[in-house]
């Protein structure tokens, strides 16, 4: 049974900071590309950050000098720091795993997802 576990969330004011963390259970962490996906009230879901298996990563444009994910193959987890958070920046982080995806930042590529972990930011 595969299981996305995410952690990290909560309130914080504009310019601070949080690391969200996400543990996959029931595959073979180190063979999945991992991504951090995000929707706020009334929006779409959006890429937010990916890595491949290889290391390789991928940000989109808003967060790319702010938010930084890696992962610990070790811990079967994968993180995204985010620094000097905004307001538009609030919504429900979702983990996303999937083995070997074509396009890293579309969200249907993607088989395994966690419950989602809230992240307000207060201006």
């Amino acid at each position: 049974q595969v299981q996305l576990v995410e952690s990290g969330g909560g309130l914080v004011q504009a310019a601070g900071s949080l690391r969200l963390s996400c543990v996959l259970s029931g595959r073979t962490f180190r063979t999945y590309t991992m991504a951090w996906f995000r929707q706020a009230p009334g929006k779409e879901r959006d890429f937010v950050a990916a890595i491949r298996e290889t290391g390789n990563t991928y940000y989109r444009d808003s967060v790319k000098d702010r938010f930084t994910i890696s992962r610990d193959n070790a811990k079967n987890t994968v993180y995204l720091q985010m620094n000097s958070l905004k307001p538009e920046d609030t919504a429900v982080y979702y983990c996303a795993a999937d083995y070997l995806p074509l396009r890293v930042m579309d969200g249907d590529e993607y088989d395994y997802w966690g419950q989602g972990t809230q992240v307000t930011v207060s201006s």
